[in-house]
């Protein structure tokens, strides 16, 4: 079976995507950096490494310091599809991120999206 383009594509070339997604809505970078750190335990300079990098997303979940356990809560559709459904770790976990932006730009407090309360 041939892996999801999404894959092999870099990060970096996403997160710049995630960053305007939140901008656009009146959200800020600092937040997308607060959920992906919050999401896989990267802290400011390892995510900029992995953006330095290039890192490819299936490379970036895998070497993530420590994938937030809480994650497991994220439910709704992305794209779609339930992301609680989805089987392939790699994908879920990149869909939990699509999901939490999708939060952050709609204007959720961000101490929900982070599932504090």
């Amino acid at each position: 079976m041939t892996k999801h383009r999404i894959y092999t594509t870099s990060f970096a070339s996403v997160y710049p995507l995630y960053v305007a997604k939140a901008e656009k809505k009146g959200r800020t970078k600092e937040e997308v950096d607060q959920i992906i750190s919050w999401l896989t335990g990267y802290d400011r300079a390892g995510l900029q490494s992995r953006l330095d990098e290039q890192t490819d997303f299936e490379t970036f979940f895998a070497l993530a310091p420590k994938l937030n356990p809480l994650r497991a809560s994220i439910k709704g559709v992305v794209c779609g599809v339930r992301v609680e459904e989805i089987a392939e770790p790699i994908m879920r976990e990149i869909r939990y991120l699509d999901k939490l932006i999708d939060e952050l730009a709609r204007g959720k407090a961000l101490d929900k999206i982070l599932r504090k309360s």
